[in-house]
């Protein structure tokens, strides 16, 4: 048994007779009526009593057209499910991000738009740092994340930067150096230093290593922790200083302050978006695309901001 023979059998007990049935599925009565007849025989009871002008469904009949019916709209559901997984529509994502990419404003507002777009679509977070990040992309446990700066870009990733932002220096209430607008490097020469661990965290430190070296001196390092906020929670306890992207400057404002670096241009904070370049699945590729666009249209209003205020001044 074929699903054509289900709907031929239906078209037939809909129009009650083989010729309007035959004209519906654009085909010969005589190969309509075999089929039935080959359905019934291998079915082993009769599907139709024929009438003279017409047929009627037997009692086996009725109770077979509900279920051929069932099937067939239960395969119409399956593939137009399957349809929509194919293009992006509905289905899972796993994001994986660091902490200091889920502080930066953009981040929560494209996930947030992209959940609102697709609501079938469900996704799943996970905070790691950014060498994990790369080991699940790689590994495919992964479909996209949102990191700073990579330590390296591997073959079979792309990554996209979607915004950049500067440098800050945390320091301890009550530090010396609060009050002042800029703190000049060769000044932070004697100063305490926590930093995410070097195998684990963005890129961003390397920049600002190389800055202090420019001045003759390198970091003190006393202390390497897993995250950022961990690492703002040490200077709020009077551990040392740090350094941080300027989006996290929204936490912990009690116990720390936050300033800039005289030359803080030479060290940024990259934004990047990172998916696979090889076997990537529908949902991500819709992940992508759509965070993509939010962050063009995000740029296209902050460009016009500077404009529309030199109109009303």
């Amino acid at each position: 048994m074929e699903l054509r023979h289900l709907r031929y059998f239906l078209a037939v007990a809909d129009e009650g007779q083989f010729t309007r049935a035959a004209a519906r599925l654009h085909m010969q009565q005589p190969p309509l009526s075999q089929q039935i007849q080959e359905l019934e025989q291998e079915l082993g009871f009769a599907l139709f009593v024929r009438r003279p002008r017409g047929v009627e469904l037997t009692a086996p009949g009725v109770a077979f057209a509900v279920r051929a019916r069932a099937v067939l709209r239960d395969l119409d559901r399956a593939v137009t499910h399957v349809r929509r997984v194919a293009h992006g529509q509905v289905g899972t994502v796993r994001v994986a991000l660091t902490s200091s990419a889920a502080f930066h404003p953009l981040t929560p507002a494209a996930i947030r738009n992209f959940r609102d777009t697709y609501p079938e679509i469900a996704i799943e977070m996970n905070e790691v740092n950014a060498a994990e990040i790369i080991e699940l992309m790689l590994s495919g446990r992964s479909d996209v994340a949102v990191l700073r700066k990579p330590i390296d870009m591997p073959a079979g990733l792309r990554f996209e930067l979607l915004a950049e932002e500067r440098m800050l220096l945390v320091l301890p209430a009550g530090h010396r150096l609060i009050g002042t607008r800029a703190v000049a490097l060769e000044r932070l020469a004697d100063e305490p230093f926590i930093f995410v661990r070097r195998p684990g965290a963005p890129g961003m430190y390397a920049d600002f290593i190389r800055a202090c070296q420019t001045k003759g001196f390198d970091p003190r390092v006393v202390e390497e922790v897993p995250r950022m906020v961990t690492a703002i929670n040490l200077v709020a306890a009077g551990g040392g200083v740090s350094l941080v992207p300027a989006s996290m400057q929204r936490y912990h404002q009690e116990g720390v302050r936050y300033c800039s670096v005289t030359g803080d241009q030479a060290f940024r904070a990259p934004l990047h978006l990172v998916t696979r370049s090889d076997l990537e699945s529908p949902v991500a590729a819709r992940f992508r695309k759509t965070l993509l666009a939010f962050v063009g249209a995000d740029r296209a209003v902050r460009a016009r901001r500077p404009a529309s205020r030199s109109r009303t001044s």
